[in-house]
């Protein structure tokens, strides 16, 4: 029997989404990095959101059958891609293909991001679409070290 994979579907942030946008947001990091507190972290990550991400970048949310699954921000002016997340059970699946793929759209220039040094999948995956290292830096919120990465067509 061949099993058939979901269709995610691309569209654009609106207002309407910031709960399960930033719902899906905190679920990923704590799945992720189980040992930092993103309780803590969540009424700064809502006020970040809504004063600097949504007014400054382009969001884009992946989705099977009506739910969100993912999102991307990028702002196009800066190349900066600020937050790729994915659920965890849809890790290794085509949505932050599609997602990465909707930000070099709108970011035909290119794109620049910081990724933690100890996120070997999320380095992994943006070698495999092109990115290349372009230095090392701390993360300004965290201080955790991370990756400067770009991608130019």
């Amino acid at each position: 029997m061949i099993e058939q994979m979901p269709f995610v579907t691309l569209r654009p942030y609106s207002a309407a989404d910031e709960d399960t946008t930033i719902a899906l947001w905190h679920r990923t990091w704590t799945f992720h990095y189980p040992h930092i507190d993103f309780n803590e972290r969540l009424a700064w990550w809502r006020e970040r959101w809504r004063n600097d991400v949504v007014p400054n970048t382009r969001i884009v949310l992946a989705q099977i059958d009506g739910a969100a699954i993912g999102f991307v921000t990028i702002d196009p002016k800066t190349m900066y891609l600020d937050q790729i997340v994915v659920a965890p059970e849809h890790w290794g699946g085509p949505a932050a293909r599609h997602l990465l793929d909707a930000a070099k759209r709108l970011s035909p220039a290119g794109i620049d991001l910081l990724v933690n040094k100890d996120n070997a999948r999320a380095i992994r995956f943006y070698e495999r679409h092109g990115f290349k290292y372009a230095g090392e830096d701390k993360n300004p919120v965290s201080g955790r070290p991370v990756n400067k990465m770009s991608w130019r067509p």
